[in-house]
Order: C-alpha cells, then structure tokens, then sequence
C-alpha cells in the first residue's frame, strides 16, 4: 500500500492535466447509501419502477415520494473530508476538473469549480414541461410548478434519458486531453460513463472498496476507502 500511496502521488507530480472521475463510492463516507453496493438504494427499491420517465408520466405520487425521500436524506449529509481534499488539489492545481456521477452536489459545496455533473444534481428543481427553475421546497411541499400549474421533477438524468449532451461533451474533451485520470469510488458499471477512462492516452489510477471487471486496463489500482487514500496521497505530495 506505501508503494502504491508513493507512485499515486509521483504520478500527480509529473502530471500537467490531471481529473478526477468519482462515482458513489466517494460520497458514502459523507452517510450517503451506495447505490450499488449490498446495502445500496438500488437493492432496496427497484430503480425501474421509479427512477424512469414512465414513472413520471403515469405513477407520479410513487416517482415523487421517492425523490422526496432521496432529498430528505441528503439534508444531514455534507461534503467529506476527501470531497475538500480534492478542492485543495483543484486550488492548488494539482488537478484540472472534476467529472461525477453523483447527484449530491457535495463537490461543488465542497468548493471544486469546475464540475461536470453527468447524472445532473438532485437539489435542481425544474419543470419537465416549461423548463422554468424551482425551489426545492415546492417539490418537497408537494406543489406544481407556479409558472404552468405542470408537473415538478429533481435535475437528475433518469434511467432511459440521454447525458446532458454539453455536459458530456466538455467532460468528454477535459479526459482526451489529460495525461493522467484518477478514478474514485465507481464500480465502472454504468454505460456510457465507464467508457470514460479510456479516453485518455495518459496515465489511470483507479481507487475503489471492490474490484472491478475494468482493473487490468489501469496503470494503478488501490482497493480501500477513497477518503483515507486520498488523505494518504495528499501527505505524501
């Protein structure tokens, strides 16, 4: 593990365009469920039956109750000490951008700038039908939207809805001219996201709790915690 901690933080060193690409795995030191892990949201509620524009359209009260409770649940839940970690890096400049799968907005609290936020943010309400912007309490009171009486919905890319096309093509662009992506917290599971990686003709570090079917394809692999690796690294720059 020394080693590993050691050529991590020579490889930041050496790098002139670093970014970093977290998934859920970097936010369940804040409190927050991992989707995907045994004791995950996903494994207690059927995504399918929810997360989906079908949900939306014909099971609204469920697709919104669920959503609500989602929200409810980030309200105690802040930024980790590896979330702040990695806004010291991008201060520093250490490292370019942040790209993320998550939906808690806890990089950008955590005071990273440049953010890509390819699943959206769950604390952006909007329309679905005029697209006019609103505030989360009128979704979690149950309201309509006060400019067209229609439907409220999180920001959030629900499964069968494309990536954010801007978003995806900035992110996108950062990785194809990193020399190096640091990969945090993410089983690696979920297309189109997985495929970003590899993007890169630089150098891959990937920090996960598990293994995952991707690890041969990284120059570096540390199977722990994100936020004490992250800890680690830092010391050792």
């Amino acid at each position: 593990m020394d080693e590993s901690i050691k050529k991590s933080s020579q490889l930041l060193r050496d790098a002139k365009y670093a970014v970093v690409l977290t998934g859920a795995g970097m936010s369940t030191e804040s409190g927050i469920p991992d989707f995907r892990s045994k004791d995950g949201w996903w494994n207690k509620i059927d995504p399918a039956t929810v997360a989906t524009m079908d949900a939306f359209e014909n099971n609204y009260e469920l697709f919104r109750e669920f959503y609500q409770h989602r929200i409810a649940a980030l309200e105690p839940c802040k930024p980790n000490p590896g979330h702040k970690i990695l806004a010291d890096w991008e201060t520093k400049g250490i490292i370019k951008c942040i790209v993320t799968q998550n939906i808690d907005g806890f990089h950008g609290e955590a005071g990273n700038k440049r953010v890509y936020e390819l699943h959206g943010s769950i604390g952006d309400i909007k329309c679905y039908t005029c697209g006019e912007k609103n505030q989360k309490e009128n979704f979690m009171n149950n309201n309509s939207c006060p400019t067209c009486g229609r439907k409220l919905r999180p920001g959030v890319v629900l499964f069968g809805e494309s990536l954010p096309a801007t978003i995806w093509e900035n992110a996108y662009e950062e990785i194809s001219k990193s020399d190096l992506i640091v990969v945090m917290g993410t089983s690696l599971n979920v297309s189109p996201v997985n495929s970003l990686p590899f993007v890169t003709k630089g150098k891959k570090i990937l920090i996960n709790m598990e293994e995952t079917e991707l690890d041969t394809r990284f120059d570096l692999v540390i199977n722990d915690k994100v936020g004490w690796v992250l800890s680690m690294v830092t010391d050792a720059l």
